[in-house]
């Protein structure tokens, strides 16, 4: 690793959909796809290095603690 590379810790979460996984961030708004968790592992780490890039990364929000809630809605 470089001196000057920085290390940040982010939550991502990855679930099926389908016949792919998905990932998110939860810090910032970068998602992804892959055919297996490992593919998808990878392409999210891949996305989040381009992503942060040269970027200023104090203003990133940190998500402590994340649930997963079911949510039930009405709509028209």
């Amino acid at each position: 690793m470089n001196v000057n590379m920085k290390k940040l810790s982010l939550k991502t979460v990855i679930w099926k959909e389908g016949k792919y996984y998905i990932a998110q961030c939860l810090n910032v708004d970068v998602s992804t796809f892959g055919k297996t968790k490992i593919e998808v592992t990878k392409n999210i780490k891949e996305a989040l290095e381009l992503y942060f890039d040269g970027r200023n990364t104090k203003s990133i929000p940190k998500v402590l603690s994340p649930s997963l809630i079911q949510t039930s809605v009405i709509y028209a």
